[in-house]
């Protein structure tokens, strides 16, 4: 498979403009609270007839200090006391959910996010594990997908031991610039010698994969500085890299207001890092998944993308399709079935209503089957760069150039650009189309036209 880039500048300008990132289709605007716990239990069911193995996401959201460009759903404090109500409420939900799912369902995949999820003590993280083992089936000989996200300030070896011994073998270290004006700019000091100690321990207790966070777009950064931090963790060598794009919406995020505005690079040096960043990963040996997404050839994701097995979900991409994701903890998001669903978002409504025994649930959306077919369409293309239209056309029993007419004369001009070639097999998305790829997904988004404002820019 051929998994290279093209930058092609005049594209990208021409096409930069804001629409979903895909981490599923229909995106997450579309979920309503008329979507009710009745209605999720329902979807379970149906999931447990099905069968298959299933995905945990666990949402920690307590940080010790405010990063300014941070849009994730956090709550700062210094007080560690903070967590324990909140883990009460976590372990009673596990118990909860667990109850409703059959226990010969195996958990492939499990992550934990947030927030910072090593803000919780070694103690407070093996209870909240062995409630997880408890109440679901958990792999016990290392062959899942268990992964968590650190930050390296949090960090130690000591601590790496620890979620080693606690089951987790792939880890993911939060970076984002190792300039030292950058960091001050979004309040993240961070120092080498902390984040490539993590790295190393986690390399010698025997994580599978490690992955490092960065972020272009932040203030004060320039390619030559950008490139300065590159060239530190290349030498370190990780299995992956997250490069993502920061989205300034200081109207959505109060933190981000903290945030010199005249200190962002402009459009012009955010494409120049890009565009680097493209450059020197490919030269030094990572191949381009998709989505901000860069990987060693011999990495999971860069063979199950090759095998045509490469999946995307509410945590982004994944080697495993085949799972049912339970969302555990405010906010998180679940794909269970043909729906999506939600949690509460903040810590009182959460406590209320895991007091009355009841799921944190509070709205969700139920999957039509023109959802599921365009659903389909979008994750051949957003993981693996085409889409055959025989596959499509087998599984939900249509002609896909009479189906999706309209959608095939608005790839015309992609077509004449260079991103995508259309046969009478199927779509192609070319080099040049593969930073775009979003803007390609959202031909066959038949939602994207009323929401499309409250989306970032796809570059």
């Amino acid at each position: 498979m051929d998994q290279s880039l093209h930058f092609d500048l005049p594209l990208i300008n021409r096409y930069d403009k804001a629409g979903p990132r895909y981490t599923s289709y229909p995106t997450a605007l579309e979920l309503h609270d008329g979507f009710t716990e009745h209605d999720y239990r329902q979807h379970i069911a149906k999931s447990n007839a099905a069968g298959g193995p299933l995905s945990l996401y666990v949402h920690i959201p307590f940080c010790d200090t405010v990063c300014f460009y941070c849009a994730c759903n956090k709550i700062i404090t210094k007080n560690r006391a903070h967590a324990q109500p909140y883990l009460d409420n976590l372990c009673q939900e596990i118990a909860m959910q667990g109850a409703l799912f059959d226990k010969n369902r195996v958990v492939n995949q499990l992550h934990w996010g947030g927030g910072t999820p090593t803000f919780l003590s070694y103690e407070q993280m093996l209870r909240l594990m062995t409630a997880t083992r408890e109440h679901f089936t958990l792999k016990d000989d290392d062959s899942g997908e268990y992964s968590i996200e650190v930050d390296p300030r949090e960090t130690n070896l000591h601590t790496v031991q620890q979620l080693r011994s606690l089951g987790f073998n792939r880890i993911s270290l939060g970076v984002q610039d190792f300039d030292h004006d950058v960091q001050k700019a979004v309040n993240r000091i961070q120092s080498e010698t902390q984040t490539f100690a993590v790295l190393k321990a986690a390399r010698e207790e025997g994580f599978r994969s490690t992955n490092i966070d960065l972020i272009y777009g932040l203030p004060l950064q320039t390619v030559d500085s950008f490139n300065k931090t590159l060239d530190k963790i290349l030498h370190v060598s990780p299995d992956r890299f997250s490069i993502f794009n920061y989205a300034h919406i200081p109207s959505r995020f109060k933190t981000q207001r903290q945030i010199n505005d005249a200190d962002l690079p402009s459009p012009e040096v955010k494409l120049a890092i890009l565009q680097s960043v493209g450059q020197r990963l490919a030269d030094a040996g990572y191949v381009y998944i998709g989505m901000d997404h860069f990987a060693k050839p011999d990495d999971e994701l860069a063979i199950a993308q090759r095998q045509g097995l490469l999946h995307r979900n509410f945590q982004g991409y994944s080697t495993h399709s085949d799972c049912d994701l339970i969302g555990l903890g405010i906010t998180s998001i679940g794909q269970v079935g043909d729906a999506y669903s939600q949690n509460v978002k903040d810590l009182e409504s959460y406590d209320q209503l895991i007091k009355q025994g009841k799921l944190p649930v509070f709205k969700g959306v139920a999957l039509n089957d023109d959802d599921k077919l365009r659903r389909a369409v979008i994750m051949q293309l957003i993981c693996h760069f085409e889409c055959q239209f025989s596959t499509i056309e087998h599984a939900y029993a249509i002609r896909f150039n009479e189906y999706f007419a309209d959608e095939l004369q608005a790839l015309t001009p992609m077509q004449a650009d260079g991103l995508v070639t259309i046969s009478t097999d199927g779509i192609q998305v070319l080099p040049a189309g593969r930073l775009l790829i979003r803007n390609i997904c959202m031909v066959f988004d038949r939602y994207l036209a009323q929401k499309q404002q409250q989306f970032s820019r796809v570059i």
